[in-house]
């Protein structure tokens, strides 16, 4: 494949998804980049060093891990050796590296900040016109590390370095690189739980009345990790406290309510939102035993945040799902 061939796919790529306003982190989403690296070769291979131009595309199997599938052609390399006799030394070497990695990616990409990678795997080369040698093949084994930055939610630059060990000769190379690239797509599934901040207690209030009855009511406020829907352990005692009220007084009805923050599109924080509120209702009536017709679920979207939008505080704040029971009862 010509380096412009492989180029022109990528970005053309880049260029479609770039309309895309759906947040696009997480399990099941794809990760598309260009990049160019500069290649160090074996001192011992009939070839100089030079500088390699490719794309890759990724698949995201959880939040973390991601399988990337690259090609990239090989530019300014040319042969090492002279044959006796021949007055051709230096001949222009073309090839290309094909490579199959799994990508750790360890803490949570947000807008303007680094999300720093480990990455494993095996590649192809094939060199063409080694003057010494011909046709030059070899598999790779790779592993390599970096940091991506993120732009926003979407794009990113990144900056890393591989090393390269043959299978077949034992030579060890290798490479160091930058790259651009964006994500889209992203699950419709809860994703594993991840540990995060503040969580209240159920507060509970009593409320004087005419009648000569007192209202009591308790109050939920479970938090979510940016784009996930599942319920994190530290929140089942305040769910199970919602529980038991229900259970003491069985006549109770309530609304569980989700919401998001403003990132991503509308349509996907309204999902979301959503699948939050479902995910607490399915605790309370598959863990702690609350009848379903006495729970019912409704997500808002991003659209009644509680705090400011702009902030990664006032963010974790509005990612939350809320329920509220009250009664009245003789004192």
């Amino acid at each position: 494949m010509e380096l412009k061939n492989t180029l022109g796919v990528v970005i053309g790529a880049l260029a479609a998804v770039s309309s895309f306003g759906v947040l696009a982190q997480g399990q099941n989403a794809f990760e598309v980049d260009v990049f160019g690296k500069r290649a160090f070769t074996e001192s011992n291979r009939d070839a100089t060093d030079g500088n390699l131009f490719g794309g890759s595309v990724g698949y995201y199997l959880t939040d973390d891990v991601s399988l990337n599938l690259s090609h990239g052609v090989y530019k300014s390399i040319r042969s090492n050796d002279t044959l006796p006799g021949s007055t051709h030394g230096r001949e222009k070497i073309d090839g290309h590296l094909s490579t199959l990695e799994a990508v750790y990616h360890f803490g949570t990409p947000e807008a303007k900040s680094f999300r720093p990678y480990v990455s494993a795997g095996f590649g192809h080369q094939n060199l063409d016109n080694t003057y010494g040698r011909g046709n030059d093949e070899t598999t790779f084994a790779i592993v390599g590390a970096g940091a991506k930055y993120y732009f926003s939610e979407m794009f990113f630059a990144k900056a890393g370095v591989d090393v390269l060990h043959s299978l077949d000769t034992e030579n060890t190379e290798w490479q160091a690189g930058v790259g651009v690239g964006v994500n889209f797509g992203g699950s419709s599934k809860p994703n594993a739980p991840v540990t995060a901040a503040y969580q209240p207690e159920p507060t509970a209030e009593t409320v004087q009345t005419q009648e000569a009855t007192e209202v009591v009511r308790v109050e939920l406020d479970v938090k979510f990790d940016f784009d996930k829907a599942n319920v994190k352990p530290e929140s089942y005692a305040d769910i199970k406290a919602l529980a038991d009220f229900m259970s003491q007084y069985p006549s109770t009805t309530t609304v569980v309510e989700g919401h998001t923050d403003s990132r991503g599109g509308e349509a996907y924080n309204q999902n979301l939102s959503e699948r939050r509120a479902i995910a607490v209702r399915e605790v309370l009536v598959n863990q702690y035993g609350v009848d379903a017709a006495r729970v019912s679920a409704a997500g808002y979207g991003e659209s009644r945040p509680v705090a400011e939008n702009a902030t990664h505080s006032g963010r974790a704040i509005n990612r939350r799902v809320e329920a509220e029971v009250e009664t009245q009862v003789k004192p």
